[in-house]
């Protein structure tokens, strides 16, 4: 399925396709000078990383055969668009210069061609991320998409991943954007998240042709087209030098709002997005946050009120929001033995008011509890 592509920008995709190893070389650390190389026109680009064959390079990236790489695209059952044509998304003309010449994706074209900005959240985040971070990635992912919210994330390990989830489980719409082709699951570990993606009504994209192989600079690159795309960028969980903090920046960068989830003040993983929220961030305690910026005064309530609960469970989910993230640590805050404490978390989790991770550490969900307990329920665990 072509939908259509210009031979000019289809060349550009090839020339960046086949210096992309001279383009790690000289991308610096990490890659994070690829966008203002990626700004550079074709001649310039090649002199810029091609070293002594540079106009190799160039001549052999003009004589490429667009036609070639058009059945390429439909051998690999994509489709391409680029920034001539009216399926290309308007948001990434903000990038300038920067930005991507041709996409090439798979899945439903229409959600990316017919993407409004103002309804379009990017969420990213730490790979390694905590249980709090994953529980809170996926639970705006599902409660923004449930709202109609199209949620805008790269298929990492960690956060990313887990908001992607989430607005499949609302069946909603999610984007997910990769460093190398769009055919190619990157990483292997999401290819299952990548398949129901692109037949959930979801599309994958990238800027580099079908096959394409990733390098560390596609990484920053692929940042900049998903801060574009969302009208804002939340970062749920970001040490202190990470790349949700570089796709934060170039949001800042494009006029783009970005929030943050706050974290513990002790944890290396919330260092990052507490110094966003210090820096002036908006603050994202839940999806109900998120809407309330894109969308205003009047947005749909998406904050779930969770069933009643009696004074017993109540008094044990009070000690996990204090910091009592255990089994043992609650039983000891509660003096509750310990057999009652495990019952009682172990329903809390079921009624949706917790989560746990592998370590055995509960985390707090945005499920709001009522105000008075319901006196059906049992008063003991």
């Amino acid at each position: 399925m072509i939908i259509g592509a210009c031979d000019a920008c289809l060349r550009r995709a090839l020339l960046i396709e086949r210096l992309a190893p001279r383009i790690e070389r000289v991308a610096g650390r990490g890659g994070r000078g690829s966008p203002e190389l990626l700004a550079l026109e074709d001649d310039r680009l090649a002199s810029a990383v091609g070293g002594r064959r540079a106009d190799d390079s160039l001549t052999d990236a003009r004589a490429a055969s667009a036609r070639d790489l058009r059945r390429r695209v439909d051998a690999a059952r994509c489709w391409t668009t680029c920034r001539h044509h009216a399926a290309y998304p308007v948001t990434l003309l903000d990038l300038g210069d920067e930005a991507p010449a041709a996409l090439f994706g798979r899945g439903e074209w229409a959600a990316l061609a017919g993407l409004d900005p103002t309804t379009t959240a990017t969420i990213v985040g730490a790979r390694r991320a905590s249980a709090y971070g994953l529980g809170v990635a996926e639970e705006l992912g599902r409660m923004l998409a449930g709202a109609g919210i199209v949620v805008v994330s790269g298929l990492a390990n960690g956060v990313d991943s887990r908001a992607h989830r989430g607005a499949l489980d609302g069946e909603g719409v999610t984007i997910a954007v990769l460093g190398g082709g769009a055919d190619v699951p990157y990483p292997r570990r999401q290819v299952g998240l990548y398949r129901r993606i692109v037949s959930s009504g979801g599309v994958v994209v990238s800027e580099l042709p079908p096959g394409a192989a990733s390098f560390r600079w596609c990484f920053p690159a692929r940042n900049r087209i998903m801060a574009a795309l969302g009208k804002i960028t939340v970062v749920v969980e970001a040490a202190e030098r990470s790349g949700s903090l570089i796709t934060a920046g170039m949001a800042l960068d494009l006029g783009r709002s970005v929030g943050a989830v706050p974290g513990q003040v002790n944890s290396w993983m919330s260092t990052g997005t507490n110094q966003l929220l210090v820096d002036g961030a908006v603050p994202v305690r839940d999806a109900q946050d998120v809407l309330d910026h894109l969308l205003g005064a009047g947005s749909p309530n998406v904050r779930e009120p969770g069933p009643a609960l009696d004074p017993q469970l109540r008094s044990i989910l009070e000690h996990v929001e204090a910091g009592h993230v255990t089994c043992d640590g609650v039983a000891m805050a509660s003096s509750a033995p310990a057999h009652v404490t495990a019952t009682a978390l172990t329903r809390l989790e079921l009624l949706g008011y917790l989560t746990s991770g592998h370590t055995g550490r509960y985390s707090r969900t945005p499920m709001v509890a009522p105000e008075t307990a319901d006196a059906g329920l049992p008063s003991g665990a």
